[in-house]
């Protein structure tokens, strides 16, 4: 067999720059906001108080191991992102790296992962909606976002990328509000409110209340929380430099994930009790600006969760599109998809969007068995996503330091070193949640898909003509 070098095969040729039929309407502001607005979802305004509850104040500790993992994975990404921007991302460079029912593999895994989170966050949408609408039917807000979004991500690219950079600059005007807040408070400093100093951290159970076992579900939790990074990834082929700009998002991204996250947790836990019910119950933010007496805080952060739910769906089908014309466009899907008309692969954006609608169809017709399958499948693909980055970052590592070393604009750090670090621990991971009891069906299921694809991605390959 022949060894592998960087040159792509022809299939892959279209991915990216001056050749590609996509757009190239991504500006950087655009790409800093997807990357930033990315990582802030409802996974985090919302998701994070059952860490909160299970871990207490050690979720901080759980938030920042999380962290660091994504940050190298990001790193990772980034490394190979900016050396061959490609609409396909680390599916193509899975392909590259190990071969074509990888990048098969890991691509349709992750196309599934965003169909299904368009179906969570619609449903999610529309709660709200009727909570504010009593009377209304949920379907109907579900079909007016299916409908917003999908014709946003018709039009061009730079239509996508406004509605993005607006929407993770309300997100992150929120979480600056909140942080800003919480650090008065903590402080002292704000009317009305007394420094709780380290009472909350240190009382009720102390900072570890549940041990390591709380601590696990907490990590477990976190780590859920982080999904969405890789769009930026994406995105940046679409941009008029992607070189540039995936090196510049993912090195902005990186450092502020750590005050999003990191911050935010330790603000809440110190001015919450952590066994506070109103920590799930109203959602962790809610219930400390509550607790602060800011006036209408619950309904301020539906607000702010609403606009992280649309904006999730908007990047979600985004992303799932031009995964999906990636796969195609590289003979790894029906080829009809890979059509593109003025810059955007309107059938892969309507595709996406019609499995996203399927899905939500599912959680009304068949919440307990159809629908559940597919939140179980969906349950550990980021992290086996992941692991397809680090593998597919080492092997193309070397080969650019062998034939390509000028392209080297982004690099991961402590290479080979930090890489194994990374793999050991979406390794780790994965093995925490298939001894959890609550989430060992999630390993299960998301184990049987991954097999699934590649088995069908492997028979495809050897089908292929040579």
């Amino acid at each position: 067999m022949s060894q592998r070098t960087l040159t792509p095969p022809e299939s892959q040729a279209p991915q990216s720059g001056a050749g590609s039929p996509l757009g190239n309407g991504l500006k950087q502001r655009h790409l800093s906001m997807i990357g930033l607005g990315g990582v802030i979802g409802a996974g985090l305004f919302v998701g994070s108080g059952a860490g909160i509850a299970a871990a207490g104040p050690s979720i901080v500790i759980a938030y920042a191991a999380s962290g660091l993992l994504v940050m190298f994975v990001m790193r990772m990404l980034g490394e190979m992102s900016a050396a061959n921007p490609a609409s396909g991302s680390f599916s193509v460079h899975a392909e590259r790296a190990v071969g074509p029912w990888a990048g098969f593999t890991a691509g349709w895994m992750f196309w599934t992962l965003l169909c299904v989170g368009v179906a969570i966050e619609a449903i999610g949408a529309a709660h709200i909606m009727t909570g504010w609408f009593p009377g209304t039917p949920a379907w109907m807000w579900v079909l007016l976002f299916m409908m917003v979004f999908t014709g946003s991500n018709l039009g061009a690219v730079s239509h996508f990328g406004e509605f993005e950079f607006w929407f993770a600059a309300l997100k992150i005007g929120a979480i600056a509000l909140f942080l800003g807040l919480g650090v008065l408070a903590v402080l002292g400093l704000l009317p009305g409110t007394a420094s709780p100093g380290t009472a909350n951290l240190l009382h009720d159970g102390g900072f570890l209340p549940n041990g390591m076992e709380g601590l696990l579900v907490g990590l477990l939790a976190s780590v859920v929380a982080y999904g969405g990074l890789e769009t930026v990834t994406i995105a940046a082929a679409e941009s008029d430099d992607p070189v540039k700009g995936v090196a510049t998002a993912v090195k902005t991204t990186m450092w502020r994930i750590a005050v999003v996250y990191i911050g935010s947790m330790l603000a809440i836990v110190t001015l919450l009790p952590w066994n506070d019910p109103a920590v799930t119950e109203a959602g962790p933010y809610a219930a400390t600006l509550d607790h602060l007496g800011i006036p209408h805080a619950g309904q301020v952060m539906n607000v702010v969760i609403l606009i992280a739910l649309l904006s999730a769906m908007n990047a979600n089908i985004y992303g799932a599109s031009r995964m999906a014309y990636s796969l195609v466009s590289r003979g790894q899907g029906p080829k009809a998809l890979a059509k593109v008309s003025g810059g955007v692969p309107r059938r892969a954006v309507l595709l996406s969007s019609g499995f996203g609608f399927v899905t939500v169809l599912l959680s009304f017709w068949y919440p307990d068995t159809l629908f559940a399958w597919l939140l179980n499948m969906v349950g550990g693909v980021i992290l086996v996503v992941w692991g397809f980055i680090a593998v597919s970052q080492f092997l193309l590592r070397r080969r650019l330091e062998r034939e390509a070393p000028q392209k080297l604009v982004v690099k991961m750090w402590g290479f080979p070193y930090l890489t194994w670090v990374a793999l050991a621990a979406v390794a780790g991971v994965l093995l925490l949640m298939a001894l959890d009891q609550d989430t060992r069906v999630q390993v299960v299921f998301t184990g049987g898909l991954t097999a699934a694809l590649a088995v069908t991605g492997y028979v495809m390959q050897r089908r292929r003509p040579e």
